[in-house]
């Protein structure tokens, strides 16, 4: 059983191949989610920090080793770093769960899988080829080639920090890039962690940064003129706000943001997988991610019969420490988040939808220290309440009636979001087509919240813009420039004026 220490560790900026306190010298408190206590302090970054971060990453991008490394080199150092990575898996997944409280078991799992994405692009690194065109004139090469963009701020949230960042971190370093990460101030210690491992890897100093803080600390960082790529995962407010920054000096962005996707469960579908699917979907995690199928979909000639099997699955769900492995559900990370949800609770009761299960806090032995909100499941939910239109980031689930499928599209569709959605049916017919007609960046067919280093994700409208993971997300961190070489003398656009010759200009001035 994992024993938590009860000594408080204090963190420190990672900079230029080195850890060191912040210019501010001040720190704020990390809380534990399950106990309520301090367990870390975490440096608040000046804005010199962030300069003096960008400036290093800028710097290894344009000079020294890093720059003139070749693809082949860089991509043994990510696979390096994958390994340790696997190596330190189970300190990694420790820290995230004390960081938000997750469970440690799902943490674990993510460590585990973590390093896929570093062997992945590392394998990748050398495998950015540029291509030669056919002419259209007759002594003129035309070839085309990637290049990196230059220093990229990452900027993670505080559900999935190590996860979320790697999405990022692997496409980035493999084109070529410097980085300049900004976890959340609430999760910011498994990525300073990590931080070390890239310098036992053998990456040069400045290819990796790392700063934390505030909102102040990612506005600097967003606003700083060396930065010339942000990638972005957070909430929609934070990814407008980035967006607008990033706007006026025409920074390339990717953001992936919230989501209110919907889980869909047709008549023939398996009802007991998809009841798993279901619960799994929206009450792991405590419901804190993006692609939680908050919004069930239910057809109207089984909703009675699956409502009463998913309440009895959902009621037996055990709420308690994230650290013990018999735990099913785990804290709240933030007491602001934890209040957000308790609040949209009480908002879908005004609205007048029923609720069959929870609709509270969580208390009893055990519960004490941490922010626990119960599992909890609205029926007779509309489609236009705000409960089914606003992302509550909980374990809160609305389930919506549908009679045919068409409905069901409509419904699906009829959000500001599109990152996700489920769909549970044993039509093939179905299966097949239906994915094509939803508005969603993924799109799971009996089956739900599975991700891959092969699979880009990303969503359409407010969920964001680009796409994570894949082969294509490479060159969401690579420029293409083309080259035209000249073979034959002489200028060959039929655009230039008509000027004498060297020669005749000579023998006119003569």
């Amino acid at each position: 059983m994992y024993v938590r220490s009860k000594e408080i560790e204090t963190l420190s900026l990672y900079i230029d191949g080195r850890s060191r306190p912040s210019g501010t010298g001040t720190y704020f408190d990390s809380n534990d989610p399950y106990t309520g206590g301090v367990w870390s302090r975490v440096p608040i970054a000046s804005a010199e920090d962030v300069d003096q971060a960008v400036k290093a990453a800028h710097r290894a991008f344009t000079t020294g080793p890093w720059a003139e490394m070749t693809p082949t080199r860089r991509g043994r150092l990510l696979h390096r770093l994958g390994d340790l990575v696997a190596a330190h898996a189970e300190k990694l997944g420790e820290l995230e769960v004390r960081d938000n409280g997750k469970l440690l078991a799902e943490m674990l799992g993510q460590m585990r899988y973590l390093p896929e994405w570093f062997y992945y692009y590392g394998g990748l690194a050398d495998k950015i080829e540029g291509s030669v065109t056919p002419g259209e004139r007759p002594g003129m090469m035309h070839y085309i080639r990637y290049e990196p963009i230059g220093v990229v701020a990452a900027i993670s949230p505080w559900n999935s920090p190590l996860v979320l960042t790697a999405w990022k971190l692997a496409p980035a370093l493999a084109a070529g890039n410097t980085v300049v990460v900004k976890p959340s101030e609430y999760s910011s210690a498994s990525m300073l962690y990590l931080a070390r491992l890239f310098e036992e890897a053998g990456f040069p100093p400045g290819v990796v940064n790392v700063v934390t803080g505030g909102g102040k600390v990612g506005e600097a960082l967003v606003n700083h003129p060396l930065v010339e790529r942000i990638a972005f995962t957070g909430g929609e407010a934070g990814g407008r706000a980035v967006y607008q920054a990033a706007a006026k000096a025409f920074k390339r962005v990717s953001l992936e943001l919230g989501g209110k996707s919907p889980n869909i469960v047709f008549e023939d579908a398996d009802l007991d997988d998809a009841v798993k699917g279901a619960v799994a979907g929206v009450f792991a995690a405590a419901g804190q991610t993006c692609m939680a199928g908050s919004r069930l979909l239910v057809q109207d000639s089984i909703h009675d019969e699956f409502v009463e099997r998913l309440v009895a699955f959902a009621e037996c769900a055990r709420l308690g420490d994230p650290m013990h492995d018999d735990t099913d559900i785990g804290p709240i990370a933030t007491r602001p988040q934890f209040q957000k949800i308790l609040d949209y609770i009480e908002i879908a009761k005004a609205e007048g939808a029923q609720c069959v299960l929870g609709g509270g806090r969580a208390e009893g032995p055990g519960l004490e220290g941490g922010h626990f909100v119960r599992p909890t499941i609205f029926t007779g939910v509309t489609n236009r309440m705000r409960i089914a239109q606003e992302e509550v980031f909980g374990p809160v689930v609305s389930v919506i009636r549908f009679k045919t499928e068409e409905e069901a599209v409509e419904i699906a569709n009829d959000t500001l979001y599109g990152l996700a959605a489920g769909v549970w049916t044993q039509s093939l017919d179905r299966a097949i087509n239906l994915p094509a007609r939803l508005r969603a960046g993924t799109v799971w067919v009996n089956a739900y919240r599975v991700v891959s280093y092969l699979a880009p994700f990303g969503g359409f409208k407010n969920s964001g813009i680009g796409r994570e993971n894949g082969k294509d997300a490479i060159r969401e961190y690579l420029e293409a420039k083309s080259v035209f070489l000249n073979t034959r003398r002489g200028v060959p656009s039929p655009f230039v004026m008509r000027l004498p010759s060297v020669e005749a200009q000579v023998s006119r001035s003569s």
